[in-house]
């Protein structure tokens, strides 16, 4: 009988002790679970820290600009906007910025919306909303400090600042460097004190990542404060060195609201292939995106060129229509402007965006 009770007890820790461990493997689970939740939670990379960093398989790039460091990101993919804000575009209005040259290439201003006419997709559209007012623009200036602008960095610094200061008082500005790589020197800021103390501190060296400079900037907007957008892009070459493509970066300006302007300091007798193509990659990302190239046949021209950039930016016609195609469905839809002179004007060229993209809701 003693012996029945004593194995009754036995029995009775044994199967308590296995309660107690499962509930204790039961309870380490849980905490497993959490914790890697946590750790999923902290890898992800915010919108806002996103750069052109390197790709898989690819070795780290040495010798960037002087610089505040640009956030990483988790990849190429971090960056990609959503098809619908390349123009800006609500549910029924799409607003285009033009501007009007002369045959010597001088603005036009005083044109009515009776001068215009826009396409899309080939059918003619009701002008409903236009504007020429100055209003405020975010810009991104993007400046080559490759080893081949060791010369003609005194000058493009000084460029730069002439633009800032003959900007709206109320435009604001950031400024990436680029040789290996694109980084932030300047974050946003109205101050031409600002930009004329950070880019005292940079030194030209290196290659040229012209690509990736161009991608990072196009994704730095999504911090911009104003509606109007604009990158200005001060190089000498071709691109050399960056992990982003040609076709990745011209798809990213499709799918922006942001202008480019370039000042291309290009050397006529370029020795390599990506230098004489630098003049064709910079026109044609421009002008797609209603901006233009400026070629700087002497570095002394720089602030000149500089100064009628901002003047541009400045005194551009603002015209908005209602899409007479009201389908959702997120397709590349081509936009021509055309401008009609009045009697008494010679043939007038006009520079707007090439399109955009339909919203998908």
């Amino acid at each position: 009988m003693m012996v029945a009770k004593l194995n009754s007890r036995r029995n009775w820790r044994e199967a308590g002790t296995r309660l107690v461990r499962v509930a204790a493997l039961w309870v380490a689970c849980v905490l497993l679970a959490l914790s890697m939740g946590r750790m999923a939670r902290s890898q992800d990379t915010p919108l806002n820290q996103v750069h052109v960093g390197d790709r898989p398989g690819t070795a780290p790039a040495t010798g960037a600009p002087a610089g505040a460091e640009a956030p990483a990101q988790t990849g190429k993919d971090a960056l990609r906007l959503h098809p619908g804000s390349f123009i800006r575009m609500n549910v029924d209005l799409v607003l285009i910025p033009v501007t009007v040259t002369d045959p010597l290439n001088r603005l036009v201003t005083g044109l009515e919306p009776e001068d215009f006419q826009v396409f899309e997709n080939g059918s003619a559209q009701k002008i409903s909303s236009f504007a020429s007012e100055d209003s405020p623009v975010s810009i991104g200036i993007i400046i080559d400090l490759s080893g081949s602008m060791s010369s003609k960095l005194i000058r493009a610094r000084e460029s730069i600042l002439q633009f800032a200061r003959t900007a709206n008082p109320e435009d604001e500005f950031f400024v990436i460097g680029f040789n290996d790589r694109p980084e932030l020197i300047e974050e946003f800021t109205n101050s031409v004190e600002d930009l004329q103390a950070r880019l005292a501190t940079v030194r030209a060296s290196h290659r040229t990542a012209l690509l990736d400079a161009i991608y990072y900037g196009v994704a730095k907007m999504k911090d911009a404060r104003h509606e109007r957008k604009a990158l200005l892009i001060v190089s000498d070459g071709g691109d050399n060195r960056s992990r982003y493509t040609e076709g990745e970066v011209r798809s990213k300006v499709r799918e922006s609201d942001v202008q480019m302007y370039a000042m291309g300091i290009f050397d006529p007798y370029a020795a390599t292939p990506e230098e004489r193509m630098g003049p064709m990659l910079l026109d044609s990302l421009t002008e797609e995106s209603g901006g233009r190239l400026f070629r700087v046949d002497d570095v002394d021209e720089l602030s000149d060129i500089a100064e009628k950039i901002s003047t541009e930016l400045r005194n551009q016609y603002m015209i908005g229509y209602k899409p007479s195609d009201v389908a959702r469905d997120g397709k590349w839809r081509k936009v021509k402007v055309k401008v009609n002179p009045p009697p008494g004007l010679p043939p007038l060229t006009v520079y707007a965006r090439t399109g955009y993209y339909a919203p998908l809701q």
